[in-house]
Protein backbone atom coordinates (compact mmCIF):
# COMPACT_ATOMS: atom_id res chain seq x y z
CA UNK A 1 0.00 0.00 0.00
CA UNK A 2 2.97 2.59 1.02
CA UNK A 3 4.71 1.68 -2.49
CA UNK A 4 1.16 2.25 -4.19
CA UNK A 5 1.28 5.59 -2.47
CA UNK A 6 4.68 7.02 -2.99
CA UNK A 7 4.09 5.89 -6.84
CA UNK A 8 1.13 8.04 -7.40
CA UNK A 9 2.77 11.34 -5.49
CA UNK A 10 6.36 10.35 -7.79
CA UNK A 11 3.55 10.17 -11.04
CA UNK A 12 1.77 13.23 -9.91
CA UNK A 13 5.03 15.12 -9.32
CA UNK A 14 6.42 14.36 -13.00
CA UNK A 15 3.15 15.59 -14.52
CA UNK A 16 2.93 18.63 -12.80
CA UNK A 17 6.81 19.40 -13.67
CA UNK A 18 6.25 18.40 -17.04
CA UNK A 19 3.26 20.75 -17.17
CA UNK A 20 5.16 23.66 -15.87
CA UNK A 21 7.74 22.66 -18.17
CA UNK A 22 5.54 22.71 -21.36
CA UNK A 23 4.11 25.70 -19.97
CA UNK A 24 7.27 27.82 -20.25
CA UNK A 25 8.77 26.51 -23.91
CA UNK A 26 4.72 27.97 -24.98
CA UNK A 27 5.38 31.25 -23.22
CA UNK A 28 8.78 31.28 -24.78
CA UNK A 29 7.75 30.69 -28.23
CA UNK A 30 4.67 32.72 -27.64
CA UNK A 31 6.92 36.03 -27.28
CA UNK A 32 9.02 35.17 -29.89
CA UNK A 33 6.40 34.91 -32.19
CA UNK A 34 4.90 37.88 -30.86
CA UNK A 35 7.55 39.77 -30.37
CA UNK A 36 7.77 41.56 -34.07
CA UNK A 37 3.87 42.66 -33.64
CA UNK A 38 4.53 44.15 -30.35
CA UNK A 39 7.59 46.02 -31.69
CA UNK A 40 5.34 48.08 -34.68
CA UNK A 41 2.93 48.75 -31.73
CA UNK A 42 5.37 50.10 -29.96
CA UNK A 43 7.16 52.15 -32.57
CA UNK A 44 4.29 53.13 -33.90
CA UNK A 45 3.60 55.37 -30.85
CA UNK A 46 7.63 57.03 -31.10
CA UNK A 47 8.77 59.51 -33.08
CA UNK A 48 11.31 59.21 -35.80
CA UNK A 49 14.29 60.15 -34.15
CA UNK A 50 13.54 57.64 -31.12
CA UNK A 51 12.70 54.95 -33.32
CA UNK A 52 16.18 55.34 -34.92
CA UNK A 53 18.19 56.56 -31.92
CA UNK A 54 16.59 52.83 -29.89
CA UNK A 55 13.98 50.93 -32.09
CA UNK A 56 14.01 48.43 -29.02
CA UNK A 57 13.48 50.64 -26.16
CA UNK A 58 9.77 50.59 -24.54
CA UNK A 59 7.58 53.24 -24.12
CA UNK A 60 8.31 54.51 -20.58
CA UNK A 61 11.82 54.86 -21.40
CA UNK A 62 11.35 57.71 -24.20
CA UNK A 63 9.55 60.83 -24.40
CA UNK A 64 8.71 60.98 -27.65
CA UNK A 65 5.09 58.91 -27.41
CA UNK A 66 2.49 60.01 -30.03
CA UNK A 67 -0.05 59.25 -31.79
CA UNK A 68 0.62 61.75 -34.67
CA UNK A 69 1.91 58.98 -36.67
CA UNK A 70 -1.65 57.47 -36.97
CA UNK A 71 -3.26 60.28 -38.08
CA UNK A 72 -0.37 60.97 -40.47
CA UNK A 73 -0.87 57.52 -41.93
CA UNK A 74 -4.86 58.15 -42.28
CA UNK A 75 -4.37 61.26 -44.59
CA UNK A 76 -1.15 60.37 -46.54
CA UNK A 77 -2.15 57.00 -47.86
CA UNK A 78 -5.87 58.22 -48.30
CA UNK A 79 -7.39 55.46 -45.88
CA UNK A 80 -10.99 55.99 -46.33
CA UNK A 81 -10.57 55.68 -50.33
CA UNK A 82 -7.93 52.96 -50.16
CA UNK A 83 -10.13 50.87 -47.31
CA UNK A 84 -13.18 51.22 -49.99
CA UNK A 85 -11.03 49.40 -52.86
CA UNK A 86 -9.71 46.80 -50.10
CA UNK A 87 -13.00 45.68 -49.20
CA UNK A 88 -14.99 46.05 -52.69
CA UNK A 89 -12.15 43.39 -53.88
CA UNK A 90 -12.04 41.73 -51.20
CA UNK A 91 -15.33 40.91 -50.20
CA UNK A 92 -16.36 40.47 -54.17
CA UNK A 93 -13.61 38.24 -54.35
CA UNK A 94 -14.05 36.33 -51.70
CA UNK A 95 -17.64 35.78 -51.93
CA UNK A 96 -17.28 34.47 -55.73
CA UNK A 97 -15.00 31.91 -55.27
CA UNK A 98 -16.68 30.52 -52.08
CA UNK A 99 -19.74 30.27 -54.13
CA UNK A 100 -17.94 28.72 -57.60
CA UNK A 101 -15.75 26.55 -55.21
CA UNK A 102 -18.90 25.08 -53.41
CA UNK A 103 -20.61 24.15 -56.46
CA UNK A 104 -17.49 22.92 -58.39
CA UNK A 105 -16.95 20.55 -55.46
CA UNK A 106 -20.05 19.45 -54.82
CA UNK A 107 -20.53 18.23 -58.79
CA UNK A 108 -17.23 16.73 -58.65
CA UNK A 109 -17.98 14.99 -55.52
CA UNK A 110 -21.27 13.75 -56.95
CA UNK A 111 -20.49 12.71 -59.96
CA UNK A 112 -17.57 10.75 -60.06
CA UNK A 113 -16.98 10.16 -63.60
CA UNK A 114 -13.79 10.84 -65.73
CA UNK A 115 -13.62 14.87 -66.16
CA UNK A 116 -14.84 15.40 -62.81
CA UNK A 117 -11.67 12.94 -62.07
CA UNK A 118 -8.99 15.15 -64.08
CA UNK A 119 -10.64 18.38 -63.37
CA UNK A 120 -10.05 17.55 -59.59
CA UNK A 121 -6.91 16.30 -60.29
CA UNK A 122 -5.88 19.09 -62.62
CA UNK A 123 -6.67 21.79 -59.65
CA UNK A 124 -4.91 20.04 -57.11
CA UNK A 125 -2.01 19.55 -59.21
CA UNK A 126 -1.99 23.45 -60.01
CA UNK A 127 -1.46 24.48 -56.17
CA UNK A 128 2.48 23.42 -56.66
CA UNK A 129 2.92 26.66 -59.24
CA UNK A 130 4.21 29.75 -57.80
CA UNK A 131 3.10 32.72 -58.65
CA UNK A 132 6.06 34.32 -60.03
CA UNK A 133 6.08 31.80 -62.36
CA UNK A 134 3.34 32.38 -64.68
CA UNK A 135 3.45 36.25 -63.35
CA UNK A 136 4.84 37.72 -66.54
CA UNK A 137 3.22 36.31 -68.72
CA UNK A 138 -0.20 36.73 -66.96
CA UNK A 139 0.60 40.93 -67.12
CA UNK A 140 1.31 40.44 -70.66
CA UNK A 141 -1.43 38.95 -71.69
CA UNK A 142 -4.06 41.15 -69.75
CA UNK A 143 -1.72 43.86 -70.39
CA UNK A 144 -0.48 44.14 -73.64
CA UNK A 145 -3.00 41.78 -75.28
CA UNK A 146 -6.71 42.09 -73.87
CA UNK A 147 -5.53 45.78 -72.33
CA UNK A 148 -7.79 44.96 -69.09
CA UNK A 149 -5.08 45.79 -66.57
CA UNK A 150 -5.91 48.78 -63.93
CA UNK A 151 -9.64 47.39 -63.49
CA UNK A 152 -10.87 46.23 -60.37
CA UNK A 153 -13.13 43.99 -61.57
CA UNK A 154 -9.73 42.25 -63.14
CA UNK A 155 -8.18 41.98 -60.32
CA UNK A 156 -11.37 40.45 -58.60
CA UNK A 157 -11.32 37.87 -61.49
CA UNK A 158 -7.61 36.86 -61.09
CA UNK A 159 -8.07 36.28 -57.35
CA UNK A 160 -10.86 33.82 -57.99
CA UNK A 161 -9.14 32.19 -60.29
CA UNK A 162 -6.25 31.63 -58.35
CA UNK A 163 -7.65 31.07 -55.27
CA UNK A 164 -10.16 28.42 -56.93
CA UNK A 165 -8.01 24.91 -56.46
CA UNK A 166 -7.31 25.38 -52.56
CA UNK A 167 -11.36 26.11 -52.02
CA UNK A 168 -11.91 23.42 -54.51
CA UNK A 169 -9.87 21.06 -52.69
CA UNK A 170 -11.10 22.13 -48.93
CA UNK A 171 -14.73 21.60 -49.81
CA UNK A 172 -14.05 18.09 -51.55
CA UNK A 173 -12.95 16.95 -48.19
CA UNK A 174 -15.47 18.18 -46.02
CA UNK A 175 -18.29 17.55 -48.15
CA UNK A 176 -16.89 13.92 -48.85
CA UNK A 177 -16.94 13.10 -45.37
CA UNK A 178 -19.78 15.20 -43.73
CA UNK A 179 -22.56 15.39 -46.47
CA UNK A 180 -24.32 12.33 -46.32
CA UNK A 181 -26.05 11.63 -49.71
CA UNK A 182 -29.24 10.46 -47.90
CA UNK A 183 -30.44 13.67 -47.20
CA UNK A 184 -30.13 14.75 -50.90
CA UNK A 185 -31.95 11.74 -52.17
CA UNK A 186 -34.67 12.51 -49.40
CA UNK A 187 -35.00 16.17 -50.85
CA UNK A 188 -35.05 14.38 -54.21
CA UNK A 189 -38.00 12.55 -53.47
CA UNK A 190 -39.66 15.66 -52.07
CA UNK A 191 -39.40 17.16 -55.43
CA UNK A 192 -36.56 19.33 -55.17
CA UNK A 193 -34.59 20.43 -58.03
CA UNK A 194 -30.63 20.17 -58.16
CA UNK A 195 -30.51 23.64 -57.57
CA UNK A 196 -32.68 23.56 -54.77
CA UNK A 197 -31.14 20.80 -53.18
CA UNK A 198 -27.54 22.35 -53.26
CA UNK A 199 -28.63 26.17 -51.97
CA UNK A 200 -30.85 25.21 -49.26
CA UNK A 201 -29.74 21.04 -47.93
CA UNK A 202 -26.54 21.07 -48.66
CA UNK A 203 -25.09 24.71 -48.66
CA UNK A 204 -26.27 25.44 -45.02
CA UNK A 205 -24.53 22.41 -43.92
CA UNK A 206 -21.05 24.14 -45.46
CA UNK A 207 -21.09 26.11 -42.71
CA UNK A 208 -17.61 25.40 -40.94
CA UNK A 209 -15.49 25.02 -44.17
CA UNK A 210 -17.30 28.24 -45.50
CA UNK A 211 -16.11 30.31 -42.64
CA UNK A 212 -12.55 28.57 -42.99
CA UNK A 213 -12.50 29.63 -46.82
CA UNK A 214 -13.85 32.96 -46.24
CA UNK A 215 -11.00 33.85 -43.55
CA UNK A 216 -8.10 32.13 -45.43
CA UNK A 217 -9.03 34.03 -49.11
CA UNK A 218 -10.03 37.24 -46.98
CA UNK A 219 -6.66 37.34 -45.01
CA UNK A 220 -4.68 36.52 -49.01
CA UNK A 221 -6.68 39.27 -50.48
CA UNK A 222 -6.65 41.51 -47.63
CA UNK A 223 -2.97 41.34 -47.56
CA UNK A 224 -1.53 40.89 -50.80
CA UNK A 225 0.72 43.31 -52.95
CA UNK A 226 2.38 41.24 -55.53
CA UNK A 227 -0.74 41.06 -57.69
CA UNK A 228 -2.74 44.12 -57.15
CA UNK A 229 0.45 46.64 -57.98
CA UNK A 230 1.16 44.21 -61.02
CA UNK A 231 -2.85 44.83 -61.93
CA UNK A 232 -3.39 48.78 -60.69
CA UNK A 233 -1.58 51.54 -61.29
CA UNK A 234 -4.00 54.43 -60.66
CA UNK A 235 -3.48 55.78 -57.08
CA UNK A 236 -7.55 56.09 -56.97
CA UNK A 237 -7.65 52.32 -57.09
CA UNK A 238 -4.80 51.70 -54.66
CA UNK A 239 -5.53 49.28 -51.62
CA UNK A 240 -4.49 49.30 -48.20
CA UNK A 241 -0.92 47.53 -48.79
CA UNK A 242 -0.21 49.24 -51.80
CA UNK A 243 -1.18 52.83 -50.19
CA UNK A 244 1.73 52.07 -47.50
CA UNK A 245 3.82 52.51 -50.40
CA UNK A 246 3.29 56.07 -50.40
CA UNK A 247 5.42 56.16 -46.90
CA UNK A 248 8.72 55.13 -48.59
CA UNK A 249 10.71 58.04 -50.22
CA UNK A 250 13.80 57.64 -52.20
CA UNK A 251 16.53 58.27 -49.37
CA UNK A 252 14.41 58.16 -46.20
CA UNK A 253 11.09 56.63 -44.74
CA UNK A 254 8.91 57.58 -42.02
CA UNK A 255 9.40 54.42 -39.76
CA UNK A 256 6.45 55.73 -37.57
CA UNK A 257 3.97 56.17 -40.13
CA UNK A 258 5.01 53.20 -41.90
CA UNK A 259 4.40 50.83 -38.66
CA UNK A 260 1.25 53.30 -37.95
CA UNK A 261 0.05 52.52 -41.29
CA UNK A 262 0.15 48.47 -41.08
CA UNK A 263 -1.55 48.74 -37.59
CA UNK A 264 -4.74 50.58 -39.49
CA UNK A 265 -4.23 48.12 -42.70
CA UNK A 266 -4.31 44.66 -40.33
CA UNK A 267 -7.23 45.66 -37.87
CA UNK A 268 -10.31 44.53 -40.08
CA UNK A 269 -9.00 41.48 -40.95
CA UNK A 270 -7.70 40.50 -37.36
CA UNK A 271 -11.23 41.61 -36.19
CA UNK A 272 -12.97 39.37 -38.69
CA UNK A 273 -10.50 36.51 -37.72
CA UNK A 274 -11.40 36.90 -33.90
CA UNK A 275 -15.12 37.21 -34.94
CA UNK A 276 -14.86 33.47 -37.29
CA UNK A 277 -11.87 31.36 -34.94
CA UNK A 278 -14.11 29.02 -33.94
CA UNK A 279 -15.56 28.33 -36.78
CA UNK A 280 -11.64 28.27 -38.87
CA UNK A 281 -10.70 25.61 -36.55
CA UNK A 282 -13.45 23.40 -36.78
CA UNK A 283 -13.82 23.61 -40.76
CA UNK A 284 -9.91 22.80 -41.01
CA UNK A 285 -9.99 19.81 -38.67
CA UNK A 286 -13.79 18.37 -40.44
CA UNK A 287 -11.97 19.13 -44.05
CA UNK A 288 -8.64 19.33 -44.62
CA UNK A 289 -7.97 15.96 -42.48
CA UNK A 290 -10.91 13.70 -43.67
Amino acid sequence: MQNSKNSNVIGGTKKRVTDALSMVVLIIVFLAYMFPFIMVVINSLKEKRDIIKSPFSWLFTIKGLSFDNFVKAFTQMDFPRAIQNSLFITILATVFVTLLAAMLAYYIVRHNNGVSKVTFAAMVASMIIPFQAIMIPLVSIYGGTLNVLNHRVTLIFMHVGFSMAMSVFLFHGFIKGNVPIAIEEAAYIDGCTNVQTFFQIVFPLLKPIISTIVILNSMAFWNDYLLPSLVLTDKNLFTLPLSTYSFYGTYSADYGTIMAGLLLCIIPILVLYVALQKQIIGGVVSGAVK
